[in-house]
């Protein structure tokens, strides 16, 4: 392996301009070890361990003539590692490096993240405590801890680093972001969502979003040992998707609505086929029987756009049991809803929205974007026989997420859809360490999707609507 990885094992060390010709190999100022510290929780950077921002530049550089590039993608990190490390002593020995032995790993392991993954980003996305990274320009990088927002020591060296590792991402998943097409949305191989701003539309440089989701997917059972809701919540909105309830997720950003949207799947039968429809997909579906579908942004000339509301009407002739759509935003809603009300029970999607009243509004002006003749009565009687449920999510002051409302729709009267709460999050006010103290309750209304879940053969236990009893 070493005599096809190197184009010269034993050339001496040479600071020259080299490139790969498509940006992916960059050394990146990254956050392992003695190079960088982890980031402190007051945003605070430690400055006892070394830099060498110039010196690694130059390193890096070094090696990309060293290296024989197209042995990379035969190679795993292990491998890697291996080749890289003499390379690496050698060059600090030559240069005067003032680095320990484990200093020295460390380098070498950032050099490799360079070459197999996304540079200074690899460290925080292997921090499971991370769930979003927000990176602002180069020279600034802020991560989200338990919903407090702290700048870390990590940067890209200069603005065109940080393009090249952005071209990586979104050429991926087969996008593009340049002047033309300033704004793009992407993913990461484990479906972390991604969004990418670059100039003229950011005007201090690339702007760069990681929304990051875990390793594992998200279960009920740790949501309600998060306190996002309590068992018997989550117990009922259990049963709800064994019975082919149709659910809307409303939310408002970061409120978690893709996290309950993938916890809830896990309880639709896996005899099912599902169809998924995102515009990044990102859904973390753990069936057998899963189609995954995603949009495609237009072409240079403008052309072979593919919108959510074309996969919806294709959706419709696969013979799917469900449909899951990411997110409604725009004309689809309309199709969402005729799949719905066309033998497609027990459909979800998410929606934008502050609370249940304003997801049916936001959702009836969606369907009228798609520029069908109807009334606005036909329009909301459409929406009510459709969906069933919403559940209601918000993001806290304090970070943590809570579903703050499951409301039923039971019909139209007159020209107003009826919309009854079945279970609420009340606010009581502060504790005595001024932290939040909430509590869930039933509002007393039983839900009418219980007697279909009773005749298929799901228990639900009645006391949760007790509304005297502290769920």
């Amino acid at each position: 392996m070493a005599g096809r990885f190197f184009r010269q094992r034993n050339a001496a060390p040479k600071r020259v301009e080299a490139d790969d010709g498509n940006g992916v190999l960059v050394l990146e100022e990254s956050g392992k070890s003695g190079l960088q510290d982890e980031p402190k929780p007051n945003g605070a950077a430690s400055s006892t361990l070394p830099d060498f921002v110039a010196e690694r530049v130059n390193l890096h550089r070094y090696l990309l003539e060293q290296i024989n590039l197209a042995v990379l993608d035969a190679m795993n990190e292990e491998q890697l590692h291996a080749e890289l490390r003499p390379l690496v002593r050698s060059y600090a020995k030559d240069n005067n490096f003032p680095l320990n032995a484990g200093e020295l790993d460390a380098l070498t392991s950032d050099i490799a993240d360079e070459m197999l993954g996304l540079g200074p980003l690899e460290p925080l996305l292997g921090d499971d405590t991370i769930s979003d990274i927000l990176v602002v320009g180069a020279g600034k990088v802020y991560v989200e801890r338990f919903g407090r927002v702290e700048e870390t020591r990590v940067r890209f060296k200069d603005e065109e680093h940080l393009m090249r590792i952005i071209n990586k991402i979104v050429a991926s998943v087969g996008r593009r972001v340049d002047e033309a097409s300033p704004l793009v949305d992407a993913r990461l191989a484990d479906g972390s969502r991604v969004n990418v701003a670059v100039r003229p539309v950011a005007v201090d440089g690339p702007q760069l979003s990681i929304r990051k989701f875990s390793k594992k997917p998200y279960h009920l059972k740790k949501l309600v040992e998060n306190h996002a809701l309590p068992e018997a919540m989550a117990d009922l909105l259990a049963n709800a998707v064994r019975g082919k309830v149709s659910m809307v997720i409303s939310g408002g950003t970061g409120s978690g609505k893709t996290t309950m949207l993938n916890a809830l799947s896990a309880y639709i039968p896996h005899g099912e086929r599902m169809v998924t429809i995102e515009d990044a997909a990102e859904l973390q579906l753990q069936q057998p029987h899963v189609v995954r579908l995603e949009t495609r942004p237009p072409s240079v000339d403008g052309r072979n756009e593919i919108l959510q509301r074309d996969l919806v009407k294709n959706a419709l002739r696969m013979r799917p049991d469900r449909i899951i759509v990411g997110e409604v935003r725009g004309p689809e809603a309309f199709d969402m809803l005729q799949a719905m009300n066309t033998g497609h029970e027990g459909s979800m999607t998410t929606i934008h929205a502050n609370s249940p009243r304003d997801a049916l509004a936001r959702m009836e002006q969606m369907v009228g974007m798609a520029g069908m003749p109807m009334s606005q009565t036909a329009i909301r009687s459409q929406i009510s026989s459709a969906i069933h449920v919403i559940i209601q999510l918000e993001r806290l002051r304090d970070g943590s997420r809570r579903v703050v409302s499951i409301a039923e729709l039971t019909g139209m009267e007159g020209d107003v859809i009826q919309l009854q709460e079945i279970m609420k999050f009340k606010k009581l006010g502060l504790d005595q360490d001024g932290n939040l103290r909430t509590e869930f309750r039933a509002t007393g209304i039983r839900p009418r999707f219980l007697e279909d879940l009773e005749a298929i053969g799901l228990e639900v236990d009645t006391r949760m609507f007790d509304p005297s009893i502290k769920l």
